[in-house]
């Protein structure tokens, strides 16, 4: 009797969902697999042996990655982080300004509207007030990690806005958005620079 034998590599795949594909430039539904080298018989795995490894493979073009490639947001990610990031640097730079002058609440509804929550109104402040501010520094920061250099001048400029809004900036409301700007990955100097040029604009 012939007996066939050998090693052979098999994969299984573990979970599944979204991720940005980087040889298809978009969002992708992905595999993500785990390797096993087997012994063989007559071309069936009979004996598995050591792991070689994990790969993420997206469903559309089949190219396999590290599963690093899983930490990159995906689109639908981005479009979320960017309100919900305004929305607490607005929040954060209101709360160290006067949290009850209309105007601010005001400029934060606008501010926050034009980041793409087209709802977001006087409720939402009120209940946006009331959130713990590790949770909001934590939206900020998640916000900043997808910008570009000249979206985070642009996000900070309409933070600043939002304290200007009830008059001239305090020293807190100066803390507050040399915070943010750091959540968002600026230097002190760079965000120093906005703040002014901000101001200036708003005389």
């Amino acid at each position: 009797m012939l007996l066939i034998f050998g090693l052979s590599v098999f994969f299984r795949t573990v979970s599944e969902g979204s991720f940005h594909c980087p040889q298809c430039g978009g969002d992708r539904a992905y595999r993500r697999r785990i390797g096993r080298r087997w012994f063989t018989l007559f071309f069936l795995p009979v004996i598995p042996l050591n792991r070689i490894g994990e790969a993420v493979e997206c469903r559309t073009c089949r190219t396999r990655f590290s599963v690093s490639v899983l930490r990159a947001p995906t689109a639908q990610q981005m479009a979320a982080a960017l309100p919900a990031g305004m929305r607490a640097a607005a929040t954060l730079v209101l709360r160290a300004g006067d949290p009850s002058d209309e105007a601010a609440r005001g400029r934060v509804i606008e501010v926050v509207r034009g980041y793409g929550e087209s709802r977001y109104g006087a409720d939402d402040v009120a209940a946006d007030l009331q959130l713990r501010v590790e949770f909001l520094e934590e939206e900020v920061a998640q916000a900043g990690a997808q910008l570009a250099v000249e979206a985070k001048e642009w996000f900070l400029s309409q933070a600043v806005r939002v304290g200007l809004a009830d008059g001239p900036l305090t020293d807190n409301e100066r803390q507050t958005l040399h915070r943010v700007a750091q959540l968002l990955g600026m230097s002190p100097a760079h965000a120093l620079g906005v703040i002014v040029t901000t101001e200036g604009a708003a005389r």
